[in-house]
């Protein structure tokens, strides 16, 4: 499963979560997250005027605090690799991928 994000996307096997960034005029950066590592997860969903965010917590790190402002709408930075922020019309689906992250770790969603 696939969900596309702002300027990245976010994918689940059933085992490992690939988070894919890409800044404007840079090449794509892949970070890889095994599901039972993860302690936490964290969902912001997106509104029509701000976008979302998902935040994974892994072992050894704090989850990302959230940037204040208008342009950021209270999403942690682009450089934390364990989140991506999302469109509004991608709520649906990040739910759906969040809940099937939420059974591989052994949490009911």
């Amino acid at each position: 499963m696939k969900v596309t994000g702002v300027q990245g996307s976010i994918g689940f096997d059933g085992e490992w979560i690939t988070i894919t960034k890409k800044k404007l005029g840079q090449a794509p950066r892949e970070f890889r997250l095994r599901a039972a590592d993860i302690t936490g997860t964290r969902f912001k969903p997106a509104t029509r005027l701000f976008h979302g965010y998902v935040q994974f917590v892994v072992p050894g790190s704090n989850p990302a605090v959230e940037s204040v402002g208008l342009s950021t709408g209270g999403r942690p930075p682009h450089s934390d690799p364990h989140s991506l922020s999302i469109p509004h019309r991608s709520n649906d689906a990040i739910a759906l991928l969040m809940g099937k992250v939420e059974q591989a770790r052994g949490v009911n969603p």
